[in-house]
């Protein structure tokens, strides 16, 4: 008998897959206290969860992130010393997987910085502890926690001998405050960074003017359209993936008994009627389709498309969806049952009892929808995920619309063809059987948010190998148990082989072994949206990729400037899973390769990057004040500023001067069309 977990699912599932937070095993308390002699200490206890642990500041190169501090503007004082433990040393301990020694803490720490007043009114601290906590079985990325302190923070004791110059300080230096300012007036002040100058100089390259550069294009881009509206195909994309996931959905053990039940019930409710009956399972199946789709409502409107967006690439919230699925995983597996709290199903019956009319039938419907969630949930979560990385506002909308259709086709055509009732399968341990398979499927679809975050962190810890392997293995194990050789401890016995199963058997082993050779480098085209990008591949026979890439905009386009060439310029993400099947069906064909490496100059900007500029800009993002911490902000906000779109991947040939050639070019693995798009820009730049 499976051991049933109780618990308020529904719940935890959305804030899990809908916030920017996981929670963190540590928790931070911060204050100031006085050093004496004009000095103080940014005091930073922690306390750490039982069963978890935290690193030390001093970790070796090669070895996990060390717990450190990041300011990202001190006014007026001076970094003193560095960031360490204060109340007790860490233990230290050799790491077999690291093969170091280790020093890590566990309960509570308490760590100081020390800061040198050197101008008590004008005194301002900004800035956040990052930390990384463990436990036996995972790790936590290393969250960051803000912190902020003003003067009026500072203790009444502290004294400043002599005042100096306010200045700003960062963790890599002293930033003279007339240069944060001038890269805080408008987005043309978006210049060459120092990393970029160096490159630019050892390049022998000449700097660009980049108030040029970063000059919005909307309108020239608009005029240059030629109508065409990819939004519309993407839209329908999701709408049939939901269609399809939502017909997956009425196999489970959740809802397939349900058809029957609930239409007989129809049908005896209005047995002198079969006009009547009709017209009840029309609504109730409209009830379904409404409850789904105002969810996908509330979604967006809640979080906004590029919200969305912005979370579907989070590496926190892709860890956060990746734990869930593994949970429902193990559910479908058979390893314990999720339900909703009898209380939710029990107050949907009551008010189906105490309603009438259509009201009683869409109380029914709801609670189709909460009798079925540890089947559909999974289900849900991942097709509105999917669609988050659409960027368009009604996409999770009409993903919810095709699931929904799906689930209430059944019983509209049964109501009205009763008879077709006794062909259905009856309910037995073929269900169960489906519900393992889902098990195995859902378990591979995790390793692709464990991947997205892996991606956007820089972790490597899950290349494109090895999720390669991974694959490999469970669909290799859902042969053998499709067949019969495994058995788990919800199956029945399995008597005979029936030929379904078979025919589905010989399909996985099938697609394992096709996967085979993507263990050496073979592109896997149909699978290119999933897996990581061939550039995280440890071994390789053939190295297709691009001869010179620019991950920097104006470093790019002072070369292009330099050899004459127009400028091909994506923005992608390492979560966007869109811009990796493009790269693996469309940018990796010889013909549109050889195009790009002759004619153009290729420049390719993640918007997930999480590496930190050397200082923080502001800018002006749409009427209200935007700070600017890492790589991927500043490519974002290129993105939206200069062309006024978010979404991924995004295509444009642009002149030196940072003018489109030529439409934009979004998701679309037609080759012939993408090689039209670049001719137009080359034809009309010569």
């Amino acid at each position: 008998m499976n051991k049933k977990i109780v618990l308020p699912i529904l719940s935890l599932f959305f804030l899990a897959t809908f916030s920017n937070f996981a929670q963190n095993p540590i928790a931070w308390n911060f204050s100031i206290e006085d050093a004496g002699n004009g000095e103080i200490d940014i005091v930073a206890k922690a306390t750490v969860d039982q069963g978890w642990y935290m690193y030390d500041t001093d970790i070796p190169d090669g070895g996990p992130n060390p717990t450190m501090i990041e300011f990202d503007n001190i006014s007026g004082g001076e970094l003193v010393g560095e960031f360490k433990a204060s109340d007790k040393k860490a233990v230290v301990k050799f790491d077999e997987i690291f093969q170091m020694e280790i020093g890590s803490f566990t309960n509570s720490v308490t760590f100081k910085q020390r800061i040198k007043v050197t101008d008590k009114a004008n005194f301002a601290v900004i800035g956040n502890v990052r930390a990384q906590a463990c436990n036996d079985a995972t790790c936590t990325p290393p969250l960051p926690v803000d912190f902020e302190f003003g003067a009026n923070s500072l203790p009444s004791t502290v004294t400043v001998a002599g005042t100096t110059e306010a200045s700003t300080t960062t963790a890599s230096g002293t930033i003279d405050n007339a240069a944060i300012a001038e890269n805080s007036t408008d987005a043309a002040n978006l210049s060459l960074t120092d990393a970029d100058m160096a490159a630019a100089a050892a390049s022998n390259l000449q700097p660009v003017d980049s108030d040029i550069l970063w000059t919005p294009v909307i309108g020239e881009l608009q005029a240059l359209s030629d109508g065409d509206d990819l939004a519309d195909a993407s839209l329908i994309d999701i709408f049939l993936k939901g269609l399809l996931w939502g017909f997956a959905a009425l196999l489970t053990p959740c809802v397939w008994p349900m058809i029957p039940i609930t239409v007989s019930f129809f049908l005896n409710r209005n047995k002198k009627s079969r006009k009547r009956a009709i017209k009840d399972a029309s609504v109730y199946g409209m009830s379904i389709i409404v409850i789904y789709v105002t969810l996908g409502l509330i979604i967006t409107a809640i979080f906004g498309a590029s919200a969305l967006n912005n979370l579907a690439t989070s590496p926190v919230f892709n860890l956060i969806f990746f734990v869930l699925l593994i949970t429902f995983a193990f559910s479908f597996m058979g390893a314990f049952e999720l339900v909703l709290p009898a209380s939710w199903t029990n107050k949907m019956d009551s008010k189906v009892d105490s309603s009438k009319g259509w009201l009683s039938l869409f109380f029914m419907a709801f609670t189709l929808a909460l009798v079925s969630f540890s089947c559909t949930g999974p289900i849900i979560g991942w097709l509105l995920v999917d669609a988050a990385t659409h960027g368009n506002f009604l996409a999770p909308t009409m993903g919810m619309f095709g699931f929904a259709l799906a689930l209430s086709i059944p019983f509209s055509l049964f109501a009205i063809f009763p008879s077709w009732l006794k062909t259905l399968p009856k309910s037995g341990s073929w269900l169960n059987s489906v519900k393992v398979v889902l098990g195995f499927i859902v378990l591979a679809v995790s390793l692709k948010f464990l991947s997205v975050a892996d991606l956007s962190s820089g972790w490597g810890l899950l290349d494109r190998d090895i999720f390669i392997s991974l694959w490999i293995v469970l669909f290799v194990l859902l042969g053998i148990y499709l067949l019969g050789k495994i058995k788990l401890k919800s199956d029945s016995e399995l008597k005979h082989l029936s030929l379904p199963r078979l025919f589905l058997a010989m399909i996985s082993f099938t697609f394992a072994m096709y996967m085979v050779p993507g263990l050496w480098g073979a592109p896997l085209k149909p699978l290119s949206s999933i897996i990581p990008p061939l550039s995280t591949q440890d071994f390789k026979l053939v190295d297709n990729s691009m001869e010179l890439v620019f991950d920097d905009y104006e470093t790019g386009m002072a070369y292009a400037a330099q050899t004459g060439r127009p400028v091909l310029l994506e923005f992608g993400g390492h979560g966007c899973v869109n811009c990796h099947k493009m790269d693996a069906t469309v940018l990796a064909d010889e013909r549109v390769k050889n195009l790009i490496e002759d004619e153009f100059v290729f420049i390719v900007l993640m918007v997930d990057e999480r590496t930190r500029l050397p200082q923080i800009i502001e800018v002006d993002d749409g009427g209200r004040n935007s700070r600017l911490r890492t790589i991927g902000d500043k490519w974002s906000y290129l993105q939206r500023h200069k062309f006024g779109t978010q979404s991924q991947p995004f295509y444009v040939v642009l002149d030196h001067q940072g003018k489109p050639l030529s439409p934009s070019h979004a998701y679309d693995e037609s080759v012939d069309n993408y090689l039209e798009f670049l001719q137009i820009g080359l034809r009309k730049f010569k």
